[in-house]
């Protein structure tokens, strides 16, 4: 296991040097740059700020600095935001993102997978088209519809149910207050619920076909159990796979979600680091975001090792 992990980690190498060379030419041929703005600076105060930043020198030459900077694991400094290096502002956003996202994914894990269960468990009947029906409508409508909607409805105009006040806040973070986070928790977990009743539900309607399974209803086993201890733990095997990178996306906060509630998360950062040419700001975010993916792919490949031990890495 620790061969095939380093193994893993070291072709990862290639793939993220070829993320980073994309996203680094691709932010340069973007129009427009950093200190771009509505009043030109004078030329030579403009010369000696883009000589600061290495902005005069040749782009290829830009490229290798920002990697060799990059080997000291040094993100370089925030172009718009000043005495600010990426870095710290990752670590300032980190936090909110990191907050949101599991809070969502835990949400999303624990209704999707009592979905899907229920769902394969009265498979081809009302109760299983109804799930899949509402799966394939949460993943069909974007966040950035839901997020306005839940907006309108527990924040402006407000909801009562049996007599309570359901209004809720529609912006800001309040040091992670449990209020401020019902709404863009939920906008955040309610595609991920559906994708996850929809794995589960195809997953366990083929565990439960399967001939150990029908072994142990022969024995006289309660459905309970028989799902519980031999059908649930192959059941969540595709689910793994998928959490790697559904983990690191949520984690690192949502662009759209975080825009709408003004969140001071990482994707916050991300977008108005692309929207003012923040050119360094945006390749860390990718970077970090990229190296999260394949650390989190190779926990969910270790895991699946763990819940199928037939599973060999060589």
């Amino acid at each position: 296991m620790l061969s095939y992990a380093i193994r893993r980690f070291l072709g990862a190498i290639p793939t993220l040097l070829v993320i980073i060379t994309l996203a680094f030419f691709m932010m340069r041929v973007a129009p427009g740059g950093p200190f771009d703005g509505e009043r030109r600076l004078p030329p030579e105060i403009e010369a000696n700020i883009m000589a600061a930043y290495d902005l005069d020198k040749p782009l290829y030459q830009q490229y290798f600095l920002y990697l060799g900077r990059l080997a000291q694991f040094d993100l370089g400094p925030s172009f718009r935001t000043r005495d600010f290096t990426v870095t710290e502002m990752i670590a300032a956003g980190l936090p909110v993102s990191l907050r949101l996202g599991l809070s969502a994914i835990v949400v999303a894990l624990f209704f999707g997978i009592l979905l899907g269960i229920f769902a394969a468990l009265r498979q081809n009947k009302a109760a299983d088209y109804s799930v899949m029906t509402i799966a394939m409508i949460g993943i069909t409508i974007p966040t950035f519809v839901t997020a306005p909607l839940l907006t309108l409805m527990f924040g402006v105009y407000g909801v009562s149910l049996f007599g309570l006040n359901l209004s809720l806040p529609v912006g800001g973070w309040n040091d992670g207050a449990l209020r401020n986070m019902i709404l863009p928790v939920t906008v955040l977990a309610l595609p991920q619920i559906a994708v996850v009743a929809r794995l589960v539900r195809g997953s366990m309607v083929e565990v439960l076909r399967s001939n150990y399974v029908r072994t142990a209803r022969a024995k006289g086993l309660s459905s309970y159990r028989v799902v519980t201890r031999h059908a649930l733990r192959a059941g969540l095997l595709p689910l793994v796979s998928y959490l790697g990178p559904a983990i690191a996306g949520l984690a690192t906060g949502s662009l759209i979600v975080e825009q709408i509630f003004g969140l001071p998360g990482i994707g916050r950062y991300f977008v108005q680091g692309a929207l003012n040419r923040d050119y360094t700001l945006v390749l860390g975010v990718v970077i970090f975001y990229a190296a999260l993916i394949i650390v989190l792919n190779l926990i969910a490949d270790i895991l699946y090792r763990v819940l199928d031990p037939r599973v060999r890495y060589e």
